[in-house]
């Protein structure tokens, strides 16, 4: 049995408007930049009416649903509505969306990912569920036990080809006992692979961790006069995973660290007080979420208010780190027991939450060159966490993770001295591991921050080249990340890639300093210094 023709076009996922029916309430979790409920509701309300004004130009039909993301406010009152799309109930990978409007509502333009007018016969699969999920199962080489697979039927259209899809996610555990997932896409017609990916959004730490030193940190007491690791200000709280092995973590798990005077840990390296990895990870955290809020006014990882859950001492000897959207968490390991301890450093706490971020927004898929700008964009504001912070025992620099990864895991001025990672774009990019291919932004955002050449900065050489010959000034890393910040919020979508994000972070330099700036003169150099144009 087959269904009627589809006919849908730029989408996007999350408040619910549908054609030739009664749009339905909005999603309630994202908030406006600046929190004001009714206004957000009201950009929401024209982004729907322009949508279904301009159906033809969005490619919007009949049995289509927008579902509502975020949305960001300009202090003119400028407004950019985020959409994705599902037709009946499938999501559309690929699909999303933008809608720009003026302050009164009317429509300036808008940002599409890769789907526009897509097309498909039926959206009933010739493969079954049970034999997809088997194969994905045989296919996953990162799950060592306790693998489980789920798959879901997709309308896939991140490659500008729309067809039915499986999306099949595999989650267990890997060689250390760390929660790992893996997703693979398969055509639900043929059973071609389309692409996978890891499921998790992971930085990989393998050196010696520092600890922030003595530092003033938020807790709760509770009535039996303990004190409690929660935040009360941003909401977050920590705990202790005692060396979880589960492949699905879960807010619940775990224990909340709790202490009977208020005082915590004792600063040492490889501790028996289970406790100083808490104080790093606890403090760290409200550091990234402080920074988020006090730089771009986002309240939060969602932009909602919502405080995360952060477990340390997850798995046995697991030398890593990850954000995961299924639980809302970040989880830390405890290194290697040998010569690497815990991976809560700041640049690192501030990468990892930062996925939250990217997720919550662009949601840029982890793979080819939009995985690439996934992790750039982790490692870009993660180390401005750093530089928020400015804390004396970790000293702002544009070397990632160099506190648990001595000297570093990745740097900014030049990628290629890790031996993987690649300082100038080319064709092949796309192809590499994400955390090699995000060099080419990384590189992007050094010299657009602090320019060509040799310099020294609190103590660090750095000497950074340009792979076109020219040389850069650079705008400082202040300008240069609230630029990155505004283009993943305002204009990048799940399926950007580097060309595409020179045009975003064009438009975003043009919004905050103007076409003619310097500003917008020296975001352009830089791309062109990484051979993006």
């Amino acid at each position: 049995m087959t269904r009627p023709l589809l006919a849908l076009s730029a989408m996007v996922a999350a408040g619910v408007i549908t054609t030739g029916a009664t749009a339905l309430p909005a999603h309630s979790q994202p908030r406006a930049t600046q929190g004001a409920t009714p206004v957000r509701d009201t950009a929401i309300s024209q982004a729907r009416a322009n949508v279904t004004r301009h159906a033809d130009a969005f490619g919007f039909g009949a049995g289509q649903r927008l579902h509502v993301k975020d949305v960001v406010i300009d202090a003119d009152g400028t407004q950019h509505v985020r959409f994705e799309r599902t037709y009946h109930n499938l999501p559309v990978v690929g699909g999303d969306f933008v809608v720009h409007q003026k302050a009164d509502g009317s429509l300036k333009g808008s940002t599409r990912a890769m789907a526009h007018r897509v097309a498909l016969k039926s959206v009933t699969p010739t493969l079954d569920a049970r034999g997809t999920a088997a194969k994905a199962l045989k296919r996953s080489h990162g799950l060592v036990r306790d693998a489980k697979s789920t798959p879901e039927l997709i309308v896939w259209a991140a490659d500008g080809t729309p067809r039915l899809a499986w999306r099949t996610t595999v989650q267990g555990l890997g060689d250390k006992g760390q929660p790992h997932g893996e997703v693979f896409v398969t055509d639900a017609t043929t059973g071609a692979a389309i692409e996978n990916y890891d499921a998790e959004r992971e930085a990989t730490g393998t050196g010696h961790s520092e600890y922030t030193g003595d530092v003033a940190i938020d807790t709760t007491q509770q009535a039996d006069d303990t004190f409690a690791l929660i935040d009360p200000v941003r909401g977050h709280i920590t705990k202790d995973a005692h060396n979880l092995s589960s492949s699905s973590v879960k807010s619940s798990s775990g224990t909340l660290f709790t202490d009977s005077d208020n005082v915590w840990g004792d600063g040492r390296k490889f501790s028996a007080d289970r406790a100083t990895a808490a104080v790093d990870a606890h403090v760290n955290t409200a550091e990234t979420f402080d920074y988020y809020k006090t730089t771009f006014g986002r309240n939060g990882i969602k932009n909602d208010g919502r405080g995360a859950t952060v477990f340390v001492h997850v798995g046995t000897h697991w030398d890593n780190a990850q954000w995961s959207d299924s639980c809302f968490c970040m989880m830390t390991g405890d290194g290697d027991g040998t010569t690497d301890p815990e991976q809560v450093d700041l640049d690192t706490m501030g990468h990892e939450m930062t996925h939250g971020v990217t997720s919550a927004t662009a949601n840029l898929r982890y793979s080819g060159e939009s995985g690439g700008l996934n992790e750039a964009t982790s490692d870009i504001l993660g180390t401005m966490v750093e530089w928020y912070a400015d804390n004396p025992v970790d000293t702002p620099d544009y070397l990632f993770s160099d506190q648990s990864t001595p000297p570093w895991l990745r740097r900014f001025d030049k990628p290629s001295l890790d031996g993987r990672s690649a300082d100038c774009w080319s064709k092949s990019v796309g192809r590499l591991d994400v955390h090699y291919s995000s060099g080419v932004g990384n590189h992007w955002f050094y010299l657009a921050s602090e320019g060509s050449g040799a310099k020294t900065i609190n103590g660090v050489s750095y000497n950074s080249p340009t792979c076109n010959g020219a040389t850069v000034t650079g705008i400082g890393n202040q300008k240069a990340s609230a630029i990155w910040y505004r283009a993943l919020t305002v204009y990048m979508t799940s399926t950007t890639d580097y060309k595409g994000a020179r045009t975003a972070t064009l438009n975003a330099a043009k919004d905050l300093y103007g076409a003619g700036s310097p500003e917008y003169a020296t975001v352009a150099a830089a791309w062109s210094a990484v051979t993006v144009s």
